[in-house]
């Protein structure tokens, strides 16, 4: 069975209106060279290291404390760089609230996604997978919004799913919700291989930090860090996407 839909692949340079304005910005892809793009590599390179400690790093739950921090963006631009590094790399677009995987990479609206599989015995995991124009990257869409998200990332089938990915896929990467808004990441997060959150530098307060790291240390998770979004850094004009310079950062 082919592992990807054969339909509709992303714009030549991975980019278009619609993506630059209400999807993730893919700097990574439009400016390897760009220092931001830089940072990305660089905490791929932090999370591989960590690996060192925590064992094999198949699949990645990217999470925030707060919405608008960024995570969609860094989960976005970090599954691009394992893609250019030679990892065949699938990002699966689990916020099933606010998903952005599609209009990023410009698949059509109603593209097959996790909550038609999820929802449906007969569907074929082939079938939500799509191509992108990008070597070595496929993205899993959210699918439809359901009024269940929680309850769907904790069933049974999502956990096969997950098993039947890592036999395909060198690294498996998950944008989930928001850790203090829905329960969403906490479900999910138990059948990873490692977790990160994204702080905004200029957004996230202490309170928001140590809630999340409770909820983190309560839930036993396989913590690999805090991916530092200094936003409050952004340079006007910067790579046309004034993007900050923080990215990165791993602390435990």
């Amino acid at each position: 069975m082919s592992f990807f839909n054969k339909g509709r692949a992303v714009g030549k340079d991975g980019l278009s209106v619609e993506t630059m304005t209400k999807g993730a910005r893919l700097i990574t892809a439009a400016e390897p060279k760009n220092p931001v793009s830089e940072q990305f590599r660089t905490l791929r390179t932090n999370i591989e290291f960590a690996s060192v400690a925590k064992g094999e790093i198949k699949t990645l739950l990217i999470s925030s404390a707060l919405p608008s921090e960024g995570k969609s963006t860094v989960t976005a631009n970090l599954a691009v760089a394992y893609a250019q590094q030679g990892k065949k790399v699938l990002l699966v677009d689990s916020d099933l609230r606010r998903p952005t995987v599609a209009v990023t990479f410009g698949l059509n609206k109603n593209a097959s996604g996790l909550t038609n599989y999820l929802g449906d015995s007969e569907k074929e995991v082939g079938s939500i997978i799509h191509r992108t124009s990008m070597d070595n990257l496929n993205v899993m869409p959210s699918g439809p919004i359901p009024p269940n998200p929680a309850e769907l990332l904790g069933s049974g089938r999502m956990t096969n799913l997950i098993t039947q990915l890592k036999t395909h896929y060198d690294m498996i990467i998950f944008d989930v919700p928001p850790f203090l808004m829905v329960t969403d990441a906490q479900v999910l997060m138990s059948k990873m291989d490692g977790v990160a959150i994204v702080v905004n530098g200029g957004k996230t307060n202490r309170g928001a930090i140590q809630r999340t790291h409770e909820i983190l240390k309560i839930a036993e998770a396989p913590v690999l860090g805090f991916i530092y979004n200094d936003q409050s850094r952004k340079k006007k004009g910067s790579a046309g996407y004034g993007y900050g310079y923080g990215y990165g950062e791993t602390k435990a």
